[in-house]
């Protein structure tokens, strides 16, 4: 049996990269999927596509930055299958202009820093809360949202961007501890290094190269490797899971530092060995 029949997933960001693999297999999976994007032809094409292959799904416009554009979003999602079940965060603005304009903090211009919090966090916040009154008249609901590994642990640069994403996580422990007593679920998902258009875009092949020096499972993430995590926990198989976030990074932050350092040099250990006579 499809693993998320009768769901009705709506998917933001869903028209390429992760959101596009995650709204794929959600309807393979059974899920009517609502595909929403700022992109809306692409939103559009994404959704045909997954009919095209006997699946259920419309595109939608959706702008994170416009509470009326997100209200309108859900109701197109109850008008056309029903009640919104799934709810997957996943867009946020990863645009070359956006991270282009997000450095160390003594440099970055306050206006990036709102805009990366209006989208990412209040947007998030936004959608959450035009899909929740729909679960909590169905009794059942799993909310799922993207966040970051840049959100977990410092980093030299994206600084709106990571701490938005760190805010993600705690906005969905706030909710699966608001909305549990309903069936309301909240988890987040957090990616390390994934390869997605804008990934490609953005991330030199140097630093790639050196990120796969990082990970525990030697290569980058693929979209489908969130997809696979996404399903699991919009799925009932997870239903005693709630407030958690996900790792999905090929092990990236299981190690100390020097990880890279020592398998690259083929040391063992990061202590000089002392000698002991008997």
């Amino acid at each position: 049996m499809p693993r998320v029949e009768g769901k009705v997933s709506v998917v933001t960001g869903g028209a390429s990269g992760i959101g596009s693999a995650c709204s794929r297999l959600l309807a393979k999976e059974g899920s009517s999927v609502v595909v929403a994007d700022l992109d809306e032809s692409a939103a559009v094409r994404v959704a045909a596509e997954i009919v095209s292959e006997g699946g259920r799904a419309i595109g939608q416009f959706v702008d994170l930055a416009d509470e009326a554009a997100i209200a309108q979003l859900m109701q197109e999602a109850i008008d056309t299958f029903g009640p919104v079940t799934v709810l997957f965060n996943n867009a946020a603005d990863t645009s070359s202009e956006a991270m282009g304009h997000d450095g160390p903090i003594h440099l970055i211009e306050a206006e990036w820093w709102d805009r990366a919090f209006r989208v990412d966090l209040r947007g998030t916040m936004l959608c959450c809360k035009h899909a929740l009154p729909q679960m909590i008249e169905a009794g059942t609901g799993s909310i799922i949202s993207t966040s970051s590994n840049q959100a977990l642990l410092g980093d030299l640069s994206q600084s709106a961007y990571s701490c938005a994403k760190a805010a993600v996580v705690q906005l969905m422990r706030n909710i699966a501890t608001q909305y549990g007593a309903d069936g309301v679920r909240a988890n987040t998902v957090s990616p390390g290094a994934i390869r997605t258009p804008a990934f490609n875009r953005l991330c030199p092949s140097e630093v790639a190269d050196e990120l796969v020096n990082h990970c525990l499972v030697p290569r980058l993430g693929e979209a489908d490797d969130i997809a696979g995590t996404v399903l699991f926990l919009a799925s009932d198989e997870s239903s005693y899971i709630t407030g958690h976030t996900f790792r999905v990074d090929g092990g990236q932050l299981a190690h100390l530092p020097t990880y890279a350092f020592m398998r690259q040099t083929g040391a063992r250990s990061t202590h000089q060995g002392v000698a002991h006579n008997g």
